[in-house]
């Protein structure tokens, strides 16, 4: 009897430790793998491995006891140190439940970000840290589900049987993805991988197939969680990649640009017309969609695409990437806009002047090339060109807004100003101030000319609002899944991040069917 007991703890306590240390590495956020390894390697683990044989050689003497209520971790405590064990079990669990939580935020962070979750506000409560993020949202669930399955069980027992299938089957995802990380990570043989799910998944397969008993008894409850979340991925999932790939089919070519001629086969009226656009290559469905429908566009039309990289922070010099769309006398113009997730978005009216004044820099500076003359997009992001804010180029164009001719600007002695033509009481009066050196050539006047008017006529944003339904004839589980479950979701979730900055004055908003 004593010996089995000693096995059991013999193999209780990797399984014990391996949660433990997993709980650990999601704090990677909060500290640095060193200092979790040299934690773990002198504190830990010792305190692991006494605490257990500690356990095992009271079990070992104190065994035949009458009630099984006496068995426990703190009946082998002795009782004047028992209050400070409690106190430090009670803190122990807070560590642990901010060490589940912050695992849990950063999982959904990768699977947002990987398109397998609804969006989400992700706070970035670091500038030097990028795994230190907090998401309200989810906050708030882990805390509704605490509450739904404490008054819901109120009974420990149950509560044990849901954490330790959850554990275990942690434990046994985790002991497979493990082969594939051995196989194709560190390329090692498949027998040696075999090895390793024969040795750890057997032992794992035992306490998994122990737990299964406790099904009906309280285990069913994180199989239903998890069950109900990867519903929720696959139909995110799933709608969002045939939403992707209706944009990418659906693009509009550029040899039917071409064909439309400079005015694109419309009314080109004044003013600069901003198209928002996930897409950082091609001219999107909902231009088309709109020029069908509405044939009249403005003279300046720049396709817009914020996208948010994995640094703090984004330099202001490499902030903007400018590039022509079709022919220069189109007027058509590609901007990827790259934000860190520390950068704080400017407001109206300097992000707008810092994009006119990075269009019109480009367009002086003769760097921008003729962006989308065939379907490649790998050639189409060759020919974008890097350019700063206004406030990163000291010696690079400038853009003055004022109310009156006498307005002057400091400093502007060796600058050379372009002015737009006189209008009756204009609402605005823009002026580049371009420097001397280098000469730029006519064509290009001509270009930052029109941009200028335009620039004073006003600026309109123009945003795409998709309706995503499945094709006629569809099977009933794809319009299910489409109809309902996906148009649910995106309707409850967070929209781009582009839509909350724009201003709701110049804003439209075009309405779009994907069918998919």
């Amino acid at each position: 009897m004593v010996f089995t007991i000693k096995l059991v703890f013999f193999f209780l306590i990797p399984t014990s430790i391996v949660p433990g240390s997993e709980a650990m590495f999601a704090d990677l956020g909060h500290f640095s793998q060193l200092s979790i390894k040299i934690a773990f390697t002198s504190v830990v683990y010792p305190s692991l491995i006494l605490a257990y044989m500690g356990q095992a050689a009271y079990l070992s003497r104190h065994h035949l006891i009458e009630s099984d209520y006496q068995i426990g971790f703190y009946v082998s405590v002795p009782e004047k140190l028992r209050w400070p064990v409690l106190v430090i079990a009670i803190l122990a669990a807070v560590v642990g439940s901010q060490a589940i939580i912050t695992g849990t935020f950063s999982i959904i962070k990768q699977c947002s970000a990987l398109g397998c979750f609804p969006r989400v506000k992700i706070v970035h409560t670091s500038s030097k840290i990028h795994g230190q993020i907090y998401i309200p949202e989810i906050n708030w669930i882990l805390m509704l589900l605490c509450l739904a399955v404490t008054i819901g069980f109120r009974d420990t027992n149950r509560l044990g049987n849901a954490s330790g299938l959850a554990v275990i089957t942690v434990m046994l995802v985790t002991t497979c993805l493990m082969s594939l990380v051995i196989v194709l990570c560190w390329h090692q043989s498949v027998f040696f991988a075999i090895g390793f799910i024969f040795f750890f998944g057997t032992i794992e397969a035992l306490y998994f197939s122990a737990s299964l008993i406790k099904f009906l008894e309280g285990g069913w409850v994180p199989i239903a969680l998890a069950f109900i979340f990867l519903i929720v991925m696959y139909v995110w999932h799933y709608g969002t990649l045939k939403k992707y790939e209706f944009d990418v089919q659906n693009k509009i070519s550029i040899n039917w640009l071409l064909s439309l001629g400079p005015s694109l086969g419309i009314v080109r009226v004044r003013g600069i017309g901003i198209i928002h656009t996930e897409l950082v290559s091609g001219i999107p469905a909902i231009f088309s969609h709109f020029v069908t429908n509405l044939p009249a566009f403005h003279q300046v039309l720049v396709f817009l695409c914020i996208k948010s990289v994995p640094v703090p922070h984004v330099k202001p010099e490499e902030r903007f990437l400018v590039g022509h769309i079709g022919p220069r006398e189109f007027r058509l113009y590609r901007c990827i806009v790259r934000y860190g997730y520390r950068d704080v978005h400017k407001d109206d009216l300097d992000f707008e002047k810092d994009l006119v004044c990075s269009v019109a820099e480009s367009i002086r500076s003769g760097k921008v090339g003729i962006n989308g003359l065939d379907d490649n997009s790998e050639k189409d992001e060759e020919k974008m060109t890097v350019v700063g804010s206004s406030s990163t180029h000291p010696e690079g164009i400038k853009m003055c807004d004022d109310d009156s001719d006498n307005a002057q600007v400091a400093g502007t002695s060796e600058l050379k100003e372009i002015r737009s033509p006189t209008v009756v009481r204009p609402r605005k009066r823009v002026r580049f101030i371009v420097p001397e050196s280098p000469k730029i050539d006519r064509g290009a006047r001509e270009e930052l000319q029109e941009l200028m008017e335009a620039r004073e006529a006003g600026i309109a944003y123009i945003l795409g609002h998709s309706y995503v339904k499945a094709k006629p004839g569809s099977s009933m589980v794809k319009k299910l899944v489409i109809n309902y479950g996906y148009d649910f979701l995106r309707r409850n979730s967070r929209g781009p991040s582009h839509a909350l900055c724009v201003p709701h004055a110049s804003t439209l908003e075009v309405g779009m069917n994907y069918l998919v």
